[in-house]
């Protein structure tokens, strides 16, 4: 691959952060650091978008101005990413200079070439989406699905983007690239919503929403979140309406926007159209995620189950992100809904990480240490039957995250770590020990800990801390490309000492893990 450049939804600030967004940020790192291991030109975007009547009406309420409300929550987003180790390239908010005046000369770009035009229009509008509803996409009662409240009729002179100038585009795009939309299935729900799909506004009046950036040459009118959100992923690399500086034309197009199922129609539709107005190529995937539910209920402020991603390493005491990293990011298939709670949370990782992975690594390491003093003697051939299938792994993990089955990949991961333990229980390199069978002995266990270097490339997306603790036992290098990796990384000579083997993950019931807390 020569380049990889992926995104996330900007988040909006006008709350804090809670394990939903977690959700889409850690699936968008794994992403990342697996594609990473395969590309050295890599890009990772996120960030906050910071304009809108929400934040007008909260800071107003605080009694603070909407910059200073910005300032403070977007922070604490940066916060949680830093406690969940995500790794990203740039952290952009809608309110920096840069892409204020990119997005406005945007804006100017499109109104000089007619594909956006001012119009008067009545119309309902939710302030819970920031959005216009059409009568179809209320409930029979005559509300928001998502927010569950009756929509305003507002009248206002806006600018309008022509986006059904590019409808056939867009339907024939999608058509023609069943891998556009991730997962596929997402696709005909697109198509269904182009079919009635109107021209979209793209600004609001200043009397009604006062924080926005001004429309230049106009201004009572402030640019409206599809010209200004959907526009980060380019300004943030550096496109302007002049073609653009060396990082934009090097990563541009994106390789995927990871997103929520709930904003797919205005990132394949909207968004779209917005870069076949500017004539940019297209974004070749777009992931469309499922939500998270807490204890299979929905997040909901009222029901009081809406809870923090930092909140959670708290309450288990864990000083490293790895586990709810590795939980959340395998929390659902593809695209399907996934759900957390806490008992689960606890014995998945237990399971997975502790028990069948770390015990692995930890018990073997410890046989070499007991029967050869650490050391891996030129006679321990290991056994190729169980290397191949370890490489063969590789190939399948990364045929995985080709279609962004992050989930399904994890499985083939954990596959392999249980064929090894089965192969560890059915050799007993104990028995071959006592039997004065070294050779095997020491075959059997070199054959392991071949297979456990291959796991620490293959879990480190999702799990970095362990996989680092994992490789520096081993003495494997793992920054070493996936498409690099071979059999032979464990060298004849001293591999450890006792005194250097530990656990790399402590199951969350232990007494030394969870030290006194729930």
């Amino acid at each position: 691959m020569e380049k990889f450049y992926a995104t996330t939804a900007i988040d909006y600030v006008n709350g804090a952060p809670h394990i939903g967004h977690a959700y889409e940020k850690i699936l968008s790192d794994v992403i990342y650091r697996h594609f990473s291991q395969r590309c050295d030109n890599t890009f990772m975007l996120t960030g906050t978008d910071e304009h809108g009547i929400k934040i007008q009406k909260t800071a107003a309420s605080r009694g603070i101005t909407p910059k200073q409300l910005c300032d403070e929550n977007s922070q604490q987003f940066k916060d949680a990413w830093k406690a969940l180790n995500f790794d990203y390239s740039k952290f952009i908010r809608t309110t920096d200079d840069e892409h204020v005046s990119v997005v406005q000369h945007i804006f100017k770009k499109l109104v000089e070439q007619d594909d956006i035009y001012k119009h008067t229009y009545t119309g309902l509008y939710c302030s819970g989406c920031e959005a216009f509803l059409s009568e179809k996409d209320l409930t029979e009662d005559g509300l928001c699905p998502d927010h569950l409240k009756k929509p305003e009729v507002v009248e206002e002179e806006n600018y309008f983007f022509r986006l059904t100038k590019y409808k056939e585009a867009i339907a024939k795009h999608i058509k023609q690239n069943p891998d556009f939309i991730i997962p596929s299935f997402r696709a005909n729900e697109v198509l269904n919503q182009l079919e009635n799909i109107e021209d979209i506004s793209v600004s609001r009046a200043k009397t009604n929403v006062d924080w926005s950036i001004d429309v230049l040459d106009d201004s009572e009118q402030g640019i409206y979140v599809w010209i200004d959100a959907l526009s980060n992923y380019i300004t943030a690399i550096g496109y302007d309406t002049d073609g653009g500086n060396e990082q934009f034309k090097n990563l541009w197009p994106c390789d995927v926007h990871v997103i929520g199922k709930d904003i797919l129609k205005f990132h394949s539709i909207y968004w779209i159209g917005i870069l076949m107005a500017l004539g940019l190529p297209l974004p070749k995937h777009i992931f469309a995620h499922g939500w998270i539910t807490i204890d299979e209920t929905k997040m909901s402020k009222s029901l009081g189950n809406v809870i923090s991603p930092t909140s959670v390493l708290e309450s288990f005491g864990l000083e490293q992100p790895d586990a709810l990293r590795y939980y959340m990011a395998t929390a659902a298939p593809c695209g399907k809904d996934g759900n957390y709670s806490d008992q689960d949370f606890k014995e998945k990782v237990n399971a997975h990480l502790a028990n069948s992975m770390g015990n692995l690594l930890n018990r073997t390491l410890s046989m070499l240490v007991k029967y050869f003093d650490g050391d891996v003697k030129p006679e321990f051939k290991v056994q190729s039957d169980l290397t191949d299938k370890a490489l063969n792994t590789v190939k399948e993990v990364m045929h995985k995250f080709d279609y962004f089955e992050i989930q399904e990949a994890a499985q083939k991961i954990m596959e392999l770590v249980d064929e090894t333990n089965k192969y560890v229980t059915d050799s007993e390199p104990w028995t071959l020990a006592k039997n004065g069978e070294t050779d095997k002995c020491g075959q059997v266990l070199t054959t392991v800990l071949e297979v456990m270097c291959v796991v620490s490339s293959l879990i480190y997306p999702y799990c970095p801390n362990i996989a680092k603790s994992m490789a520096e036992q081993l003495s494997y290098d793992l920054s070493v490309k996936l498409t690099d990796i071979k059999s032979d990384n464990i060298k004849v000579g001293h591999l450890i000492d006792k005194a250097d083997i530990h656990p790399v993950f402590l199951r969350l019931d232990s007494e030394f893990a969870d030290k006194g807390k729930k």
